[in-house]
C-alpha cells in the first residue's frame, strides 16, 4: 500500500464506458493488486507499477475535460483500497468537481464488505461499492454489476441507493470493445465462456490474438 495521497498508480482511463454502472461513465482502472483472484480479467493489473504513477490532480484534470452528459465515474484496478490515500484523494476531488450534479461514484474492491467498510475516507467518496472477490465457480446466472454471486452491490448515499439499491433497474452485464494501439480492450463483466466466445470470433476473422490481459 501507498500512504501517498498526491499520485496514483493507474493502468488506464477511458470514456465512455456504458457497461459498469448507468449511463454514460468514467472509468479509472488503478494499478496494482495482491488479491490475485482466480481468473480475474485484469491480471495485467496486478503488478504494482511506479512507472505509472501520476499526479491525483492530472486524473481530475482528465475528468473535467470529459465531454457532457457524464452519468458516472466507475474505479475499478487493480485494487483501489490498496492505494487507499491516492484514491480518497481522488474521491475527494471528484465530489468537489461534481457539486450537486447527479454524478455518482461507483467503486470495485476485491475485499469483502466487512473489510472493505473500515476504509472510510475512501468510501466517503462513494455513491456504492461492489465488494468482494472474484470466485470462478460462482460466475453463473447474469447478477448485474458483479462477476460472481458472492459479490455484494452496498449503495451508500441517497443517489447510490437511487441508481443501485434493491428497486433499481441496474443495466445487466456486458462487455464493451474499444481499440486502441493494435490492442483490444475489453471493459466490463464477462459472463461464464464469454473470453472463449470473443477469441473464437476473433479467430474467426482471421485476427491474432498473441497476449490476453487473463493470461498474462
Amino acid at each position: 500500500m501507498t500512504a501517498d495521497a498526491d499520485t496514483i498508480e493507474i493502468s488506464r482511463l477511458h470514456h465512455p464506458v456504458t457497461v459498469l454502472g448507468p449511463g454514460h461513465r468514467a472509468g479509472v482502472w488503478v494499478q496494482g493488486c495482491a488479491i490475485g483472484c482466480a481468473g480475474c480479467l485484469a491480471r495485467d493489473t496486478w503488478a504494482r507499477r511506479p512507472d505509472r504513477a501520476v499526479a491525483v490532480r492530472a486524473v481530475l484534470d482528465w475528468l473535467a475535460g470529459l465531454p457532457e452528459p457524464l452519468d458516472g465515474v466507475t474505479v475499478s484496478g487493480g485494487e483501489p483500497l490498496q492505494q487507499p490515500a491516492a484514491v480518497a484523494a481522488l474521491l475527494a476531488g471528484v465530489t468537489a468537481w461534481r457539486g450537486d450534479r447527479e454524478i455518482d461514484v461507483l467503486l470495485y474492491t476485491g475485499y469483502p464488505w466487512h473489510r472493505a467498510r473500515r476504509f472510510t475516507e475512501v468510501l466517503a467518496g462513494c455513491d456504492a461499492v461492489v465488494a468482494g472477490p472474484y470466485v470462478a465457480r460462482r460466475n453463473v446466472g447474469d447478477p448485474p454489476l458483479r462477476g460472481s454471486t458472492n459479490q455484494r452491490i452496498v449503495p451508500l448515499t441517497p443517489l447510490g441507493r437511487h441508481r443501485y439499491g434493491p428497486a433499481a433497474p441496474v443495466p445487466p452485464r456486458g462487455l464493451q470493445a474499444t481499440v486502441s494501439a493494435g490492442r483490444i480492450w475489453l471493459v466490463g463483466i464477462p459472463r461464464a465462456g464469454d473470453l472463449d466466445r470473443v477469441a473464437r470470433g476473433l479467430a474467426a476473422r482471421d485476427v491474432h490474438v498473441e497476449e490476453t490481459s487473463w493470461e498474462t
